[in-house]
Formats: structure tokens, sequence, C-alpha cells
């Protein structure tokens, strides 16, 4: 019998394809197996543990800067206002004059009561010479009694004349003198309340010092902010336009008297070592917390949900595994969430990463040392 050699060898060809093909769907087998075997890829993932905190909420007011020392200049007398000699800013010593009255009046008042007085005195010596020359002449018995007791009651009254005169003098030097208005101790100008020209009464600021000494931030606090801050806390006063330059403060005084028209309380704050920078008249933000218990704040990255509730991913320590736990929120800002119930402390919850993560997940955590 005749055997086709060709035919021998496609069927030897064939074959060896055919286990060529079985190793390789063996290999694909394999692999496939291995993928299904071998554990998920952790994902990475940021994480805080949990703490109560105080949970004091944050509170801002604007108000400005003040010295914690002023006085206001006025005049002791009515008048016209006839000089200013110093000006809004300008720094000012102790016995520096800075305005004047029209003082014609006083000025002849002055005049009249210093021509009185000498009049006065010029009688009462008259006075005293007759007096003197009674007594010698009583003395001797050249006089009666009755002379001599004239004599004297002139000379009381001449006496009371004269002291009199001197007390009218004194009062119109002084009313001269109130003309002029100095500076009580050294300061700077802060604000004026009069021009020239204008009639002044007495008791009206005309000048405002601000004295030398410490400075305060000063607010107008809403009576509801004063009833939840804490005793004596402590504030940061910043510069509105500049808030890197900061001054700590506390409570120095409080207006005992709301404001009839707005209804807030005046509230000064000493400031400690305030910096240069924090001028008289420099618009400022006060920041304080106001008191309350203690609460859970996480990122607010770290928030998802779970059947349309809030809900956290918690990370378990032995696993690094992640499950999903609602929560209740207590409130919420920007950046932050204040946690109310459903968390303890010492939990790992999921800060980053909580949008790609499935329960049961194996993490791995960064930057944590847990």
């Amino acid at each position: 019998m005749r055997v086709n050699n060709n035919s021998r060898s496609d069927e030897i060809t064939a074959k060896r394809l055919i286990a060529i093909l079985a190793a390789c769907v063996s290999l694909v087998g394999c692999d496939d197996q291995q993928k299904e075997l071998a554990p998920p890829e952790a994902r990475a993932v940021r994480v805080t543990v949990v703490a109560h905190s105080p949970g004091g909420e944050p509170f801002s007011l604007t108000g400005h800067i003040r010295a914690q020392n002023e006085a206001a200049l006025a005049f002791r007398i009515d008048g016209r206002l006839k000089e200013r000699h110093v000006d809004v800013g300008a720094r000012v010593a102790a016995g520096k004059l800075v305005a004047r009255l029209e003082s014609h009046n006083e000025r002849n008042a002055y005049q009249s009561a210093h021509a009185a007085l000498t009049a006065a005195r010029a009688t009462l010596d008259q006075v005293r010479g007759a007096f003197e020359r009674q007594r010698s002449l009583l003395a001797r018995g050249f006089t009666t009694r009755a002379q001599f007791e004239q004599a004297e009651k002139a000379l009381l009254t001449a006496q009371s004349q004269a002291a009199s005169a001197e007390a009218d003098l004194q009062v119109a030097k002084d009313r001269l003198d109130d003309t002029e208005l100095r500076a009580d101790a050294p300061g700077v100008v802060g604000a004026r309340g009069a021009e020239v020209g204008e009639v002044v009464r007495a008791g009206q600021m005309v000048y405002k010092i601000a004295r030398h000494g410490g400075r305060d931030a000063v607010f107008d606090v809403p009576s509801v902010l004063l009833r939840r801050a804490a005793t004596n806390p402590e504030v940061t006063v910043t510069l509105v336009d500049e808030p890197a330059i900061r001054a700590m403060g506390r409570v120095r005084e409080v207006s005992p008297q709301a404001d009839h028209a707005t209804g807030t309380f005046r509230v000064r704050i000493g400031l400690s070592d305030p910096p240069a920078a924090m001028r008289l008249g420099s618009a400022v933000t006060g920041r304080v917390e106001l008191g309350g218990d203690q609460v859970i704040e996480l990122p607010a990255t770290a928030l998802t949900e779970m059947d349309g509730r809030p809900a956290v991913w918690l990370v378990d320590p032995a696993t690094r595994t992640v499950a999903l736990r609602v929560i209740e929120v207590a409130r919420y800002s920007a950046s932050t969430v204040i946690v109310a119930q459903g968390l303890e402390d010492g939990e790992i919850v999921v800060t980053a990463g909580v949008q790609a993560l499935r329960p049961g997940q194996n993490v791995r955590l960064l930057g944590a040392e847990l």
C-alpha cells in the first residue's frame, strides 16, 4: 500500500498547531485565575482621628483703634472762637496753647477789678492811719471811746472791701485765663469740634486729645454675643486692610448701657503690645470664640451620604478596610462640619478620596502613623 508523504506531513503539522493552541488556552486560563485570586490594590486615602475639641464658634466684628485715655478739651466759659493753634493729628505737650476765645470783655473786667482793688487798698491805708491815731489818742485820754470805736468799724469795713476787691480780681483773672485753652497732658489731637468764628458754649468739645499710653480696639457688640461670650475672652485683632498685622487683647471696659439707636454695647479691648501700624482710627477686625460644648469637627471633604443621609467612611485599623457610617451633623461651614452624633473619639475617618471608595475596600493611609 502506498502512503502519501505530503498528507502525513500535513497531519503532523495540524497536530502540532492543536497542541500549541491548547497550551496557550491553558496559560490564559491560569493568568485569569491568578488575577481573580490576587487581592485588589489598596487605594490611597487621607484620614483623621476623631477627637472632641472645644465647640467655640468663631465670631468677628469690625471696629477701630482708639487711645485708652482720651480727654475732651473745652472752654469753661462761653465765647467766640478766635484762634486755633493745632489741627487733627498734631502732637501736643502738656500746657500747650491750643485755642483762644475773643477776650475783650474779660480783659476789661480784669482791668476794672484791678482798679477797684487799688482803690480799696488806698482806702484801707487811709482808714488804718485814722484808726492808729484814734488808738494813740485814746491811750493818752485825748479822744472819746465812741470816736475810737467808729474808727475801728471803718477799718473793718475797709479791710472787708479790700478782701472783696482781691476776690473779684482773682475771678476776673481766672475768666481771662479761661479764654485760653491748653492741653492738660501730652498726647495727639484726635478730633476737633469747633471752627474759628464759631460761638462755643462752656463745656463744648473743641479738641479731643488721645493721651500717650495704651491703645484700645473699640467695637459695638450685640447683646446676644455678650451673653454667649466666655468670661474675659482673648480677642484677636487684625487690621482690615492688612490682616497679617495683628495684636491680642482682652475686654477692658463694657458700656453699662446699650446705644438707644442700635441696641449694641460699646466694648473696649485693651491691646497687649499693639504694633505701630495700628494707628489711632485704623479700621480693625476683632475675632473671638463664643462659648460652647465639646464637639467633633471634621473637614467638609470627609462628608458623603448613605440613603440620602450624611455619612463618613471609617477605617478599620486592623484590616485597613473601610465601611460607611451614618452621622448627624450639627452645623455646616465652608470648610468644616460639626458632628453631633455618630462618632467616637479614636475612630479613623477618611477625609480625602471618599468618592472612589466602596464597602470593604482596602486602603492605604497617606501621611498617617496608625
